[in-house]
């Protein structure tokens, strides 16, 4: 194994297409209400456009060799936007500054897993999301089903607030 870790730019968010149509087809896999909903999520659908409503967006991508194999993106949003028409995430009165950081999607191949990669990347979020004075709230979704991810995050210190859509998305927030 020959690992990178790159920080990328927006406009160099391709290189994540189908790692992150993967994450939806392993989310699908796991989840056991409304799977369906999936049906519909994808890089176009899902990535794009929140790289695009960020105020700042964090993308690492993580290679071995030339072989894409896991990614994380976490970004700085208005507390706004995650109260849309596919659901309200939070309570926005619960978030006292404007904005929050949110560790948005995170994806490791299977065959790359257990191998330090998600707690290298969690950190990595972590420190950059730190990084922005009028932040200090962060979440987490998680889809249910993916008990592995809720068991990571929590043991990295973030606890379950809620969850959304009857059970399809637990939020978890530090």
């Amino acid at each position: 194994m020959e690992l990178t870790y790159e920080i990328i730019n927006d406009d160099e968010i391709e290189c994540c297409r189908d790692l992150c149509n993967e994450l939806m087809a392993f989310q699908k896999s796991k989840a056991y209400i409304n799977p369906e909903m999936f049906d519909h999520m994808n890089f176009d659908t899902r990535m794009v456009p929140s790289v695009e409503k960020a105020i700042h967006n964090y993308i690492v991508v993580v290679k071995d060799g030339e072989k894409f194999v896991a990614y994380v993106y976490s970004n700085i949003s208005p507390k706004e936007a995650y109260s849309n028409n596919f659901a309200t995430f939070f309570d926005l009165s619960s978030v006292r500054k404007k904005n929050v950081g949110c560790l948005s999607q995170f994806y490791i191949k299977d065959e790359y897993r257990q191998y330090g990669i998600g707690s290298k990347l969690f950190n990595m979020s972590l420190d950059w999301l730190k990084q922005f004075d009028d932040v200090e709230d962060y979440f987490i979704y998680v889809s249910n089903g993916n008990d592995n991810a809720l068991e990571f995050y929590k043991h990295k210190g973030f606890s379950v607030s809620h969850t959304i859509l009857d059970g399809f998305i637990t939020v978890l927030r530090k």
